[in-house]
């Protein structure tokens, strides 16, 4: 049965899987039937769509697995290739010093046997000292030669064994299983004419492919800068070659339906028997091939955005290659502006420190996906954030670090305690003041927020709540919020006090200063 070469020119990866696409020619008058081969052992049979143009008719698909006694994917039967000879490399080696270990062993031997007889002898004046040395300075020599032989031979082995090591960390990222066997899709046409080529298209759900979103934020005086970029990591065991790639926030599942409500029923508990249970629901098919478009270059590195009824994919404008392994290849999608609100935020009861945040609202028709970004700061690093899902006219906000510019400071100015009077109550009473600096070049717009007590029992009641100056808002919890704007070189000061009464006989718990 003749096979086609059908190279792959498109993928659409899912969030966790992909969806590939091959096209090839096979001329009608070479027979009825036609294999694509090689193919993924993983695919899902029921995703496999074949569809095709010229003088023929697709009349059957036959998905079946194909046995081999060695890896059928060319670039893993190459690694595994490399690596027999490795271990053959690395075997020879070790013959070599292990024979140079014996050769150093017989040396050491000799000179220790041979050491006490020349002793003996020139004791006796049966030997000369001349030819002694002679001897010694030999076996010596020789026996520094086969140490400096064995100390190569097995920095050569180290050596030989750590890449044998590198090429199975390869051979176990090329492919997730690295199966020997594989998948072929067989094909049978129908000739409408004796002969001609006719051009086939195949296409097939692979699982150990997915995708996901990161984002560069970087926040100016007064907007923010978005790009959104598509990580994507495969381990199918198959290259994917420069081709046109979609990154699609679709969720292709084994059965798609709508939730509908039954019944709630309820009945007298029964007693429990167990039953044995079989068979499942045939996997179906997510949706269609994608057609791949027409690589062109465009003047910004970013994606065609294609917003469907319940998902965006995004379809990048040049070729992209993905080999087998990769982890977090990296595909720029969108590069958005938005404009920002920039202010600062202090709670100083808990801490006097300034934090500046931005507030922004999507105003792009995009859906932006839960994901890590690295924020920026004009063009400091401010650290890393996680982005829930950022849906268009929703508002963000993101906190852009401590601003040691702007100096805080909230102390203690009041505080009495007085014994039970006549009626048995005891009072406390404290006042608090902060101090806000603005040492930065600008004006800067301040949330400041503190806090009363807020009693949870009859016999302690909270009284007299003094601020100054008026909050921008109060609640029942006893939060308040300042609003400040505070020139460059200004201060602010904020004061806060109150008193708690507690009836006789009670002990007061939570009280802080």
């Amino acid at each position: 049965m003749p096979t086609v070469s059908a190279p792959i020119v498109a993928v659409t990866v899912y969030p966790q899987q992909a969806r590939i696409t091959r096209r090839g020619r096979v001329d009608v008058a070479g027979g009825p039937r036609i294999a694509f081969a090689g193919l993924p052992l993983a695919l899902d049979a029921g995703s496999v769509r074949v569809a095709g143009s010229g003088p023929a008719r697709i009349v059957g698909v036959d998905v079946r697995v194909e046995r081999h006694t060695e890896p059928a994917d060319a670039a893993l039967r190459e690694l595994v290739e490399q690596r027999q000879a490795g271990q053959d490399a690395v075997d020879g080696v070790a013959d070599e010093e292990a024979a140079a270990a014996a050769k150093v062993g017989l040396l050491t031997s000799l000179a220790r046997r041979s050491g006490g007889s020349f002793a003996k002898a020139l004791a006796n004046g049966e030997a000369e000292p001349g030819r002694v040395a002679e001897v010694t300075g030999a076996l010596g020599t020789q026996l520094s030669a086969a140490l400096k032989e064995k100390r190569a031979l097995t920095a050569r082995l180290d050596r030989l064994r750590d890449e044998l090591a590198a090429l199975d960390r390869r051979i176990g990222e090329h492919s997730a299983q690295s199966e020997k066997d594989s998948t072929s899709v067989v094909v049978e046409l129908e000739p409408t004419a004796d002969s001609g080529e006719a051009e086939l298209e195949l296409s097939y759900v692979v699982s150990g492919a997915s995708w996901e979103p990161g984002y560069d934020v970087r926040v100016g005086s007064s907007d923010v800068t978005v790009t959104s970029f598509g990580l994507v990591s495969q381990y199918t065991g198959e290259d994917w070659p420069e081709c046109a790639l979609a990154l699609s926030t679709a969720r292709p599942a084994t059965s798609v339906t709508v939730p509908e409500l039954e019944p709630w029923y309820l009945d007298r508990a029964q007693e429990f028997r167990p039953v044995a249970a079989y068979g499942g629901a045939a996997p179906a098919a997510p949706g269609g091939a994608e057609m791949a478009m027409a690589p062109r270059r465009m003047p910004r590195p970013v994606a065609e955005a294609e917003q469907g009824a319940t998902a965006m994919t995004y379809r990048v404008t040049r070729p992209v290659a993905v080999p087998s392994g990769a982890q977090g290849h990296r595909t720029t999608l969108a590069h958005l502006e938005f404009p920002a609100e920039l202010g600062y935020v202090t709670a100083p009861v808990l801490t006097q420190e300034a934090y500046l945040r931005a507030t922004v609202v999507n105003t792009s028709e995009h859906t932006l996906r839960a994901g890590k970004a690295s924020v920026f700061h004009e063009t400091e690093f401010v650290g890393s954030t996680h982005i829930e899902t950022w849906a268009p006219g929703e508002e963000l906000e993101l906190a852009l670090g401590v601003d040691d510019r702007i100096r805080i400071e909230r102390e203690l100015v009041r505080r009495t305690a007085s014994k039970a009077t006549l009626s048995g109550q005891r009072r406390r009473e404290a006042e608090y003041r902060t101090t806000i600096t603005n040492h930065g070049p600008a004006e800067a717009v301040l949330t400041v927020l503190d806090q009363a007590p807020v009693s949870r029992d009859d016999a302690i009641t909270v009284r007299d709540v003094r601020t100054t100056p008026e909050p921008a808002e109060t609640t029942q919890l006893g939060e308040f919020t300042w609003r400040l704007k505070i020139a460059p070189g200004a201060t602010s000061t904020l004061t806060l006090g109150y008193r708690v009464d507690v009836a006789k006989g009670v002990d007061l718990s939570g009280w802080r200063e």
